[in-house]
């Protein structure tokens, strides 16, 4: 007579810990949990993220004249500057989190991660700027067509980013929807448009 195997507990392990600080950040702060069109509200969120950051290099700007500091940069540089470190850290957070997240929810690309277009949508638009002058709302409009078209069609090698593993994947294709955004965005501004 042969013994039971008993129990598989050992097997199967305790159940994951949710990743909620991953999932904050992942779905922009809970845009991603948008009923409709989360990627929508994500990309929005990147021209928040873009123009906020713009006043932000202002605001600085003043605070440190009032200050009676006597070096300061051109304040196109400050804000060129605060761009790129705010690019940067996306790029980071969103590898990272949409990772975890993907990780958890068993899925290549979960619907809820929308940091990927918050990511592309700000690199879209820091491409096409000229050095530190913010774009004027027309171009903010235009540039978030542009990058909701590239981002939804996927033209090469767009599509073939997807399949980089984790965060990678879910990241690259707004990046390169992203370049390909600046890219109309400068055609479009250098025609006058």
């Amino acid at each position: 007579m042969s013994a039971s195997p008993g129990p598989q507990a050992d097997a199967v392990g305790p159940p994951a810990r949710k990743p909620r600080f991953a999932l904050f950040v992942a779905t922009a702060c809970g845009l991603g949990y948008a009923p409709i069109a989360p990627g929508t509200f994500g990309s929005l969120a990147g021209i928040a993220v873009y123009c906020g950051t713009f006043k932000l290099g202002e605001l600085w700007i003043r605070a440190a004249t009032r200050s009676g500091a006597e070096v300061l940069p051109p304040p196109e540089t400050v804000a060129f500057v605060l761009e790129c470190v705010v690019a940067l850290a996306l790029v980071f957070l969103g590898v990272w989190s949409s990772d975890r997240v993907a990780a958890h929810s068993g899925i290549k690309d979960p619907q809820i991660v929308v940091l990927d277009e918050v990511s592309g949508q700000q690199l879209s638009l820091l491409l096409a700027t000229k050095f530190g002058t913010a774009l004027s709302w027309k171009y903010l409009l235009l540039g978030f067509i542009l990058f909701r078209l590239f981002d939804i069609w996927k033209p090469f090698p767009a599509r073939q980013a997807e399949s980089l593993p984790g965060g990678w994947g879910i990241m690259a294709d707004d990046w390169i929807a992203a370049v390909y955004a600046g890219i109309g965005l400068w055609i479009a501004r250098a025609m006058g448009l």
